[in-house]
């Protein structure tokens, strides 16, 4: 039969072969040319002998080698040896030494490999035991990835965090989700708590016939979590034959417990892009910076939520200037020591600030960071802004390529195409979008305001509605159905929505950029002029944009919406060229 290819190896773990016995880097176990399945543990137990090959090695030096800390009961050894030396026979290679532990006897041949392939994992989100708080599981694999990425050797490509969650969340296994993104391995685990310890279980298992290739288990006190993960990165590198790389920027110090502990809750909350969960989420990372200053990730995070939040409506523009203006001035030399921070701090000044060439500094700082839901987003919004509809193509096709399975991806490539001027491109990426990622909150917004201006207002109000009733707080979405509504003919009902939310603006911030469709649409041109005036005063994040959406062609040659053309032409007198408006 034909068998798959080994991973290589730069020397760590080399191939061996002994007497008509082959074990490869990657777990393949073979009898001439006949494969032997080993399970992990036996595995584990083969290599720890090869590698001592004609040493006696002691039950309690195997035991350390299978199991770690983990207690186990005294028969397991002797039982995994009994095991592996039945797959053996009829070969006599292993030899037991009376009173002293194991040796294997067989003439031992390695193979070191150094030019490594690239190798696609996946980290599923981790399952969680009982009495184990639900978001931990999601939120450990989540920092594995993000701590793989950084300090594990170049030839280890590890899958988009988006795109593995989301084929997850539908229910694919490790290996269907690994089939589906073409991944070589998958990693999966299981996070269980004891009375003062976390027990992190976790099996690599080969996509192309889902063996269990290893498993490996680790305990930290429950105060220590974060050194569980750190752990879990380092065995898991040299599981795979490599040595831990140093990291992109500098390690942070070991936080303090309540307070990472903090981050990881709030981390999870506010990517749930649910309001109360997003206003929880930034409690939790308020606490975490407040009890630990120095936990950079904390501050990263809450800026980003800042920005995610003032993009939903959720929070004023200004007021999340001056978060992320704070957290900037907590964090020094953000360049080095939280790069991350760069494209937010450039957003702002780009579209609070109106500073286009500090805005450009940052984004060019940033240039080498590599694709995330926000550094992307950011970028794309920025090209979008400036009317570099082509450059937010490439931005978005280069993302898609890595992440393929992120639906605020493809509805961010929809809406890109809308202002690009490509409708029928547009209804096709939305149409394709809302069928494979049903009921989520940007797909439905995007779906609803695309499919209403292509002449499919039945359509778009249905989709429309159902936003607004699994979201009642999300204004784009009320403002959103209310523009379907008025193409539906069903003007009055769109109005009294619309009404609603400038009512609504007296008492709390509204965000106001896409009322003027909706009014424009109900042939209420003075109107939806004066909301974009109030959406320029606000500094909302979607202006500029807004200004180039084909739904407000309707407004050309109103002279309040020309003069507010021509204002923001030179928002600093230096900007003329990039925000020139194109019709």
């Amino acid at each position: 039969m034909k068998l798959s290819n080994g991973i290589e190896s730069d020397g760590r773990e080399p191939e061996f072969s002994f007497g008509d016995f082959r074990l490869w880097q990657d777990g393949t176990f073979l009898r001439g040319d006949t494969q032997i399945h080993l399970p992990p543990k036996e595995l584990a137990a083969l290599r720890f002998l090869l590698h001592h090959a004609g040493q006696v090695v002691t039950p309690a030096q195997l035991k350390v080698a299978l199991w770690g800390e983990v207690h186990v009961t005294s028969d397991s050894v002797p039982r995994c040896m009994s095991a592996l030396r039945g797959r053996l026979e009829p070969d006599p290679c292993i030899q037991t030494i009376y009173k002293r532990g194991y040796r294997l006897v067989a003439s031992v041949r390695h193979r070191a490999h150094h030019d490594h392939p690239s190798w696609r994992i996946a980290i599923m989100p981790f399952a969680t035991g009982h009495n184990v708080p639900e978001h931990l599981g999601a939120a450990v694999a989540e920092e594995v990835t993000s701590r793989l990425t950084a300090s594990g050797p170049s030839w280890i490509s590890v899958l988009a965090r988006d795109s593995v969650f989301t084929l997850a969340r539908r229910g694919l296994t490790g290996v269907q989700a690994g089939e589906t993104l073409q991944a070589d391995l998958v990693l999966a685990g299981t996070l269980l708590t004891m009375p003062t310890q976390y027990r992190l279980r976790v099996e690599m298992i080969r996509v192309t016939d889902g063996t269990q290739i290893w498993i490996e288990d680790g305990l930290a006190p429950h105060s220590q979590l974060l050194q569980l993960e750190t752990r879990l990165v380092e065995r898991l590198i040299l599981r795979l034959g490599g040595e831990p790389r140093a990291a992109s920027r500098p390690v942070e110090a070991p936080p303090q417990p309540d307070a990472y502990d903090m981050f990881l809750r709030g981390h999870q909350e506010w990517q749930t892009r649910e309001r109360h969960r997003m206003q929880d989420g930034m409690q939790h990372l308020i606490q975490a910076t407040e009890l630990d200053p120095s936990l950079i990730s904390a501050h990263v995070d809450l800026a980003e939520l800042c920005i995610s939040q003032e993009f939903y409506g959720f929070l004023a523009p200004d007021a999340a200037a001056r978060q992320v203006r704070r957290i900037a001035d907590a964090v020094p030399d953000s360049a080095a020591t939280a790069p991350a921070l760069l494209p937010i701090t450039g957003w702002v000044r780009f579209h609070v600030d109106r500073d286009l060439p500090g805005a450009l500094e940052q984004f060019s700082a940033s240039a080498e960071l590599p694709h995330s839901r926000t550094t992307t987003r950011l970028r794309v919004m920025f090209a979008l802004s400036r009317y570099r509809f082509d450059e937010a193509l490439d931005w978005l096709d280069s993302a898609l390529a890595l992440d393929p399975y992120a639906p605020w991806l493809h509805g961010l490539q929809a809406w890109a195409m809308h202002l690009a001027g490509r409708r029928a491109d547009s209804v096709e990426l939305i149409e394709s979008a809302l069928d494979t990622y049903p009921n989520i909150d940007e797909i439905q917004a995007y779906g609803g305001l695309i499919l209403a201006f292509n002449g499919y207002a039945d359509r778009a109000a249905v989709v429309a509605q159902d936003l607004v009733r699994r979201t009642p707080y999300f204004d784009i979405g009320n403002a959103i159905h209310a523009y379907a509504l008025a193409l539906n003919g069903r003007r009055e009902q769109a109005h009294e929505i619309l009404e609603r939310l400038q009512w609504l603006s007296r008492e709390r911030f509204v965000l106001r950029s896409f009322l003027p469709a909706g009014f424009a649409a109900l042939g209420e041109r003075e109107e939806a002029v004066a909301e974009l005036h109030a959406a320029n005063d606000q500094r909302c994040p979607w202006f500029f944009q807004i200004l180039a959406d084909p739904r407000l062609k309707l407004l050309h040659g109103h002279p309040g919406f020309e003069r507010l053309r021509a204002s923001v032409e030179k928002p600093d007198g230096s900007t003329a060229e990039a925000l020139q408006y194109q019709a």
